[in-house]
């Protein structure tokens, strides 16, 4: 496949102008393409305010572009009150289908993890779905653990995890 080796990939995190409206496009997707309504998690809101919670330099939102589309998200944000002191909240990581199997979503995560460690975040926090199979695999390999539920989610099924951060004492 000689396109695909031949394609530029560049990672961005994001704030402002048209990369934001390009990363809203790509949350917007996110909700389009999960099985389970997200109203509870008020992505409407999330979609009209961005890059709200995600905005330095308690978090971040990073896009990943390929041959200057941008074709991928992960973002992360102080996590909601709950018994993980100092904890980030890694939310919306999703690549375009025809994307997928590149590796992108684990770059996405790993730079998503080093910001986090790097903003002072004692460990990552997230939930995912049960159907989500390969991604909850993508989360393990990277050390992610399962956690009881940190925040309400009414979706029987969901996974919570945890990445604590080496030497955070967390």
């Amino acid at each position: 496949m000689t396109g695909d080796t031949e394609r530029s990939v560049v990672f961005e995190w994001v704030s402002d102008g048209a990369s934001l409206a390009e990363a809203r496009d790509l949350i917007a997707a996110f909700g389009d393409t999960s099985p389970v309504d997200l109203g509870f998690q008020a992505l409407e809101t999330e979609l009209a305010t961005l890059p709200g919670p995600y905005a330095p330099p308690s978090g971040g939102l990073l896009l990943v572009r390929v041959s200057d589309q941008a074709v991928g998200c992960c973002a992360f944000r102080a996590a909601p009150p709950c018994d993980y002191a100092n904890a980030a909240e890694v939310k919306r990581l999703f690549v375009q289908k025809r994307f997928r199997g590149l590796g992108l979503g684990r770059q996405l995560i790993e730079q998503c993890i080093t910001a986090a460690a790097v903003a002072g975040y004692d460990s990552l926090l997230l939930d995912t779905l049960d159907e989500s199979e390969t991604v909850r695999a993508l989360y393990a390999s990277l050390g992610f653990v399962v956690i009881p539920p940190y925040c309400f989610s009414p979706i029987a099924g969901a996974h919570h995890l945890r990445l604590s951060f080496a030497g955070s004492g967390g």
